[in-house]
C-alpha cells in the first residue's frame, strides 16, 4: 500500500498481529515510493538518462530504469527489516494468517462514506494540519531579503557544504527539507530557488527543466544522488502523524524518521565518494 501512499501503508500495518513485526513494517515502510515521488523519479529518469523526445524506446528504458529503483527500494526494505530484527526489535518471527470473513452483498453507499470520511478525510486533515504553516514558511524564506539575497538562499548556501558531500547542492537539500509536508513540491521549490523567484513554479517542459538544472551545475552523478535520496529520505509529515497515532510513541515516530534518513545519506554519501574515486 506505500507505493500509493506511505501513510495508508501504516494504517495497513494493523493487520499484522506481532507488535514487533508491526513497528518493523512501519519503520521500512518509507524505502518504497509514494505517488508524490514517482513524478520526481520518472523526471529524473527522463531528463539525464532516457531523453525527453518521447517514443517506445524511450518509455521502455524509462520503465526499466524504474523498476531497478524500486527493486531497490524493496530490497533496502529487506535489508533494514533484517537489521531491526536483529538488533532494537529481536523477537521471535510470527506466522503470518489472513482469515477471509464471510462474504457478503457490497453496500455501496456504506463503502464510500466510510472510505471518504474514515480514510481519505483523515489523510487530508493531519496533510492540512502540517500544509498551511509549511506554505507560510516557504513564502516568507522566498520573500524576505538579508542583504541582497532572500533567506531561501542564505538557507542554501549554509546546507551547500554538507549536500556536496551527499553528491548534491543546498538547493537540493533544502527543497527536500521543505519538502516534508508533501513530497510533489520538492522538485517546484528547487525551481523556485534556481530561479529565485518568490512563488512555487512548475515546468511542464522537461527539456527547459533539465537545461534549468544542468545551467546550476547538475551533472549525471547528481540526478542519481538526487533519485536516491528521494528514495531513501524521511517520510513526509502525514506518514509521521500517522506513525505517531499507530504507534501513540514519539520514540518510534522519530526511529521511523531518522532510519531512512540515515540510510539514505550513507548510501549518497558513498555514491558520491565512488564517483569521486573513479572520476
Amino acid at each position: 500500500m506505500g507505493f500509493g501512499c506511505n501513510a495508508a501503508g501504516i494504517v495497513g500495518c494493523r493487520i499484522i498481529d506481532s507488535p514487533r513485526e508491526r513497528l518493523i513494517a512501519m519503520i521500512t515502510n518509507n524505502f518504497v515510493p509514494c505517488n508524490g515521488r514517482f513524478p520526481t523519479l520518472i523526471a529524473i529518469l527522463s531528463m539525464f538518462f532516457v531523453g525527453v523526445s518521447g517514443g517506445l524506446t524511450q518509455s521502455v528504458g524509462s520503465a526499466l530504469l524504474l523498476t531497478i529503483l524500486i527493486l531497490l527500494g524493496v530490497f533496502m526494505t529487506f535489508l533494514v527489516s533484517k537489521i531491526l530484527s536483529q538488533t532494537i526489535l529481536k523477537g521471535v518471527p510470527s506466522s503470518f494468517t489472513l482469515e477471509l470473513p464471510p462474504y457478503r452483498r457490497p453496500q455501496i453507499g456504506k463503502v464510500i462514506v466510510r472510505s471518504i470520511f474514515d480514510r481519505t478525510m483523515f489523510v487530508l486533515g493531519r496533510a492540512a494540519v502540517v500544509a498551511a504553516p509549511a506554505g507560510l514558511l516557504i513564502w516568507l524564506l522566498a520573500n524576505i531579503r538579508v542583504g541582497d539575497i532572500t533567506l531561501l538562499a542564505h538557507c542554501a548556501c549554509f546546507l551547500d557544504p554538507f549536500a556536496q558531500q551527499l553528491g548534491m547542492d543546498g538547493v537540493i537539500l533544502l527543497a527536500f527539507i521543505l519538502g516534508l509536508p508533501a513530497n510533489e513540491i520538492v522538485v517546484p521549490i528547487m525551481i523556485m530557488a534556481y530561479l529565485s523567484t518568490g512563488t512555487l513554479t512548475e515546468m511542464n517542459n522537461l527539456a527547459m527543466l533539465r537545461q534549468l538544472l544542468v545551467e546550476n551545475g547538475w551533472t549525471w552523478a547528481t540526478a542519481v544522488s538526487v533519485m536516491l535520496f528521494s528514495l531513501m529520505h524521511w517520510p513526509c509529515s502525514t506518514t509521521c502523524l500517522t506513525i505517531r497515532k499507530e504507534t501513540q510513541s514519539i520514540k518510534w515516530t522519530a526511529i521511523s524518521f531518522l532510519v531512512p534518513t540515515v540510510m539514505g545519506m550513507a548510501v549518497c554519501f558513498l555514491f558520491h565518494q565512488a564517483v569521486q574515486l573513479f572520476g
